[in-house]
């Protein structure tokens, strides 16, 4: 009976409110498709301007009847979720025609790197990208960048008259409290944030490497916590300093982009104790440790000074903890201790508000409490009352049971893209290690992906980037039967 009061109540999507707000999102990923068609103009390649008007032209003459559609401004939960995630797959496909025809590869191989952009992964079947034009670098960062915030933020925009579903996207559980009342406020602050961070990455990183375009091309992948380069060699091009410069620029990509605001706007005084109180900012730091010397643990003693090795550690460690996968050097190499190592760290990620991929911190954090509760209720008298808490926070139900979903999500989506890998005779720690690193949103392979690698598991991959930046409720909301038929809802 109670399956069937809820097949009374849920409403399938409706068609015309889908397509008018995906449309709308579609005039808005032609504009930011249309950057890179600049940027090939002054970059001197004025021939390969052509390649990028193909997506914006197809964007608009799409969505910009889709756009003028009259629809209600209300939405349905599962059709918020379902034209968010729709945009990602449109500025994939999009986007999949000039990374295939300039990196010159297939569509499937340009659609797995369109993907790997818009979803801030950095995975790429390229066997190289310094032979390639620095228009198509730059389209690949560019992707990221706006794959990373652009997104959520025009979503936000789109739909503030949903306050579930915009408190969803902007949630900040970590502060207890959302910033503003204001939907297009909190967005507008936190692109603002989210644009400081990048300007100020271009400069540092321009200081420390003396190349300007390899610091606009490497910044906008790193405070998306993308990965993306334009080096064959990754990092390991510049060495470790630049490295370092890089990664402190993803690891502050990491953090909660609302913090930032929070602790300018209480003033520099305040401004530390401000962000030494964030919960998931001592996580990641401490995480960040741990990796650190886990890594070195593992490091065979006679492969350079310890002081070396200890580095090399620490700027791995940022990089897979910051979910950005930049390398310094193959990964292949290294043991199965510490590839499972960087999974872990890798699953985790970063913080909940932040552009880093991953089941995000807080639900870490919020499993801990779980734990912890469960524990001292096991020692406390039969009637004591203890309540879950998170700083000054007291923790509800749903709160808990939505961070166990979550990272039971991911595990199944890795568990079962692994065994896609296993059967088609791949490694277990390299399979796991790639689809965790393609699920996470990182970017770091074992080799794994590559132009020879089969079609199917191209797509597996493709999927599990996806679901890893919707957060998989999302996708699955998108995937479920129920979603597209049914009983509508009355127009209003």
């Amino acid at each position: 009976m109670a399956n069937g009061r809820i097949d009374t109540l849920r409403h399938a999507v409706r068609w015309r409110v889908l397509l008018k707000y995906l449309g709308v999102l579609g005039l808005a990923l032609a504009a930011l498709d249309a950057v890179p068609l600049f940027a090939a103009i002054v970059l001197g390649e004025v021939a390969l301007a052509a390649v990028f008007a193909v997506p914006v032209v197809m964007l608009v003459a799409i969505c910009l009847p889709l756009a003028r559609l009259q629809a209600p401004q209300r939405l349905q939960l599962n059709e918020a979720f379902t034209v968010v995630v729709l945009s990602f797959v449109l500025g994939a496909l999009a986007m999949s025609l000039p990374l295939a025809a300039l990196g010159g590869q297939t569509w499937l191989d340009g659609l797995f790197e369109a993907v790997s952009g818009v979803t801030t992964t950095g995975l790429s079947t390229l066997a190289s990208v310094e032979d390639k034009p620095r228009s198509f670098l730059f389209a690949r960062a560019w992707l990221q960048w706006y794959g990373g915030l652009g997104i959520v933020v025009l979503s936000l925009a789109l739909f503030m008259h949903n306050g579930l579903f915009a408190r969803q996207l902007m949630e900040t559980e970590a502060a207890g409290e959302t910033l503003v009342s204001s939907t297009w406020v909190y967005a507008r602050r936190i692109l603002a944030v989210y644009a400081v961070l990048t300007t100020a990455a271009v400069a540092a990183i321009w200081l420390a490497t003396g190349d300007a375009f390899g610091a606009l091309v490497h910044a906008l992948a790193a405070v998306s916590t993308g990965g993306f380069s334009s080096f064959d060699a990754s990092l390991g091009h510049w060495g470790a300093g630049p490295a370092g410069v890089v990664l402190a620029c993803a690891l502050l990509g990491a953090v909660a982009l609302p913090l930032y605001h929070r602790a300018w706007h209480e003033g520099p005084w305040r401004a530390p104790q401000t962000l030494a109180r964030d919960a998931e900012l001592r996580l990641l730091l401490a995480a960040t440790a741990l990796t650190t010397g886990l890594l070195w643990l593992w490091t065979p003693a006679g492969e350079g000074g310890s002081g070396a090795r200890l580095a090399d550690a620490l700027l791995l460690a940022m990089s897979a903890q910051s979910t950005t996968g930049f390398a310094l050097e193959p990964l292949a190499t290294l043991d199965d201790a510490s590839k499972l190592t960087l999974a872990a760290s890798m699953l985790a990620g970063g913080s909940v508000g932040s552009t880093a991929g991953g089941f995000k911190l807080l639900r870490l954090l919020l499993l801990l409490r779980v734990l912890q509760l469960v524990l001292a209720r096991a020692a406390a008298p039969r009637h004591a009352v203890i309540e879950p808490r998170l700083g000054d926070r007291r923790l509800d139900d749903e709160d808990l049971w939505r961070a166990l979903l979550i990272v039971l999500l991911y595990v199944l989506v890795v568990f079962l893209s692994w065994l896609a890998f296993v059967a088609h005779g791949y490694g277990g720690i390299d399979a796991l290690f790639e689809v965790v690193s393609a699920t996470a949103t990182v970017g770091l392979s074992t080799g794994i992906a590559r132009p020879g690698l089969e079609p199917l598991l191209k797509l597996v991959l493709c999927f599990d980037m996806l679901a890893g930046r919707v957060e998989i409720f999302a996708l699955l909301v998108v995937l479920h039967p129920g979603t597209w038929f049914g009983k509508r809802a009355e127009a209003a």
